[in-house]
């Protein structure tokens, strides 16, 4: 029998799981973002609004999170077991993962106009299914890997197969609301920042430049963000606190921006809020996976990728058909936005009840050996604060 290892190996062959898992990225999350731009050729050929053409995009954004058919079943494994791989690296590799997000968006925006343009909305979808396949191999690269904090034995019942008690534990139930409320948000922009620009006065091709600009935000942050959390400077859930209250911030100036006027027009501060927009909610992402082995333990880690998937397609299911809605009575998008930075802003002030979600400096107590992650252990940097006293009165505290 093999031993199991003792942590994360922290590299191996969890970089090919990682390519794997950036492939899936993109091939699922940065093709929905650029689904958005077929949506009014979609209202048009069958005469309805924009309310009930964002339910495309809704009902796939639910069932891919709710883990239940197609994208879902390789997503929420990818990140699970790229999660296993890593640990001093874990964010950096969780971002580098998610930036086939970006990559796919900046990419797959203008091909799908040129698509739409040249064989319609029917041939361009069939075309987009046909790239899809490509997550067939990205499947099979994703080893399970066997860790000492994992069960003794598999679940025996359905319940804690889908791992609800981990519910039971205060900090995640939190966070689980949180990600609950920024979900009903989070997603707007990804079925209605096209529409939006479209409405705006921008062309076919500036609606999916607005589009590809937050794509090359999002993707550049992530790996920011993802070296960031991995320093150990900031904890993790104060990160989540502050990029999370960034994003709500980048969808409600995206709401704000003043209308372009003309399809020859550039849109700047469209463009401006878009590349803003894309940047927070890049750097959003790769924390909320990243911060999962902390709250959970390794051995779990897997079961919560998926349920804060689930729970994020509720907000997801119901965010966009609001934000259809909104628009069919208002007459544009300005309102759809405002209103879904609210449920952002609402999710991240939740995330302030994590533990070290907040600063505090109180003595601490001194370094030792890091214990196994078994959930609950949120990383804390230490932090040499000089006194008034002289370089003789350093001392260690927790902030």
């Amino acid at each position: 029998m093999t031993p199991k290892p003792a942590g994360p190996p922290d590299g191996g062959w969890g970089w090919v799981v990682a390519a794997a898992a950036f492939a899936v990225n993109g091939l699922s999350y940065g093709l929905l973002r650029s689904l958005g731009l077929a949506l009014p050729d979609l209202a048009e050929h069958f005469e309805r609004s924009a309310q009930d053409t964002a339910w495309v995009s809704a009902l796939a954004l639910a069932v891919q999170q709710a883990a239940s058919s197609g994208w879902a079943l390789v997503f929420a494994p990818a990140l699970g077991t790229l999660s296993r791989y890593f640990s001093r690296r874990r964010v950096l590799a969780v971002g580098l993962a998610l930036t086939g997000n970006g990559a796919s968006s900046l990419l797959l925006a203008p091909a799908l106009q040129f698509l739409l343009d040249t064989f319609g909305w029917r041939g361009a979808l069939l075309l987009l299914g046909a790239v899809t396949l490509h997550l067939t191999p990205c499947g099979a690269l994703l080893r399970p890997l066997a860790l000492s904090g994992d069960p003794l034995a598999p679940p025996r019942t359905p319940l804690a197969a889908l791992g609800l008690g981990l519910f039971r534990r205060p900090a995640f139930s939190v966070f689980a609301l949180g990600t609950a409320l920024i979900g009903g948000g989070y997603f707007v922009p990804y079925v209605h920042l096209g529409p939006h620009a479209l409405d705006q006065g921008m062309g076919g091709y500036g609606a999916a430049l607005v589009v590809a600009v937050a794509a090359v935000g999002d993707a550049s942050a992530r790996l920011v963000s993802g070296w960031l959390a991995d320093q150990g400077w900031v904890p993790l859930p104060r990160l989540l606190v502050v990029f999370g209250s960034l994003t709500g911030l980048g969808v409600l100036a995206v709401g704000l921006v003043p209308t372009v006027g003309t399809e020859e027009g550039w849109g700047a501060p469209l463009l401006a809020a878009a590349g803003a927009y894309g940047l927070s909610a890049g750097s959003y992402a790769p924390l909320v996976f990243g911060v999962l082995p902390g709250l959970v333990g390794i051995g779990g880690v897997v079961q919560a990728t998926g349920l804060v998937m689930m729970l994020m397609s509720l907000g997801g299911l119901l965010g966009p058909p609001l934000s259809g809605f909104l628009r069919d009575k208002t007459g544009d998008f300005s309102a759809s936005f405002l209103v879904c930075s609210s449920f952002i802003l609402s999710g991240s002030f939740i995330y302030m009840g994590l533990p070290r979600a907040l600063p505090s400096c109180r003595p601490a107590s001194p370094p030792a050996t890091p214990p196994p992650e078994r959930g609950e252990l949120l990383p804390v940097p230490q932090v040499s604060l000089l006194s008034t006293g002289g370089s003789s009165s350093i001392r260690d505290t927790t902030c």
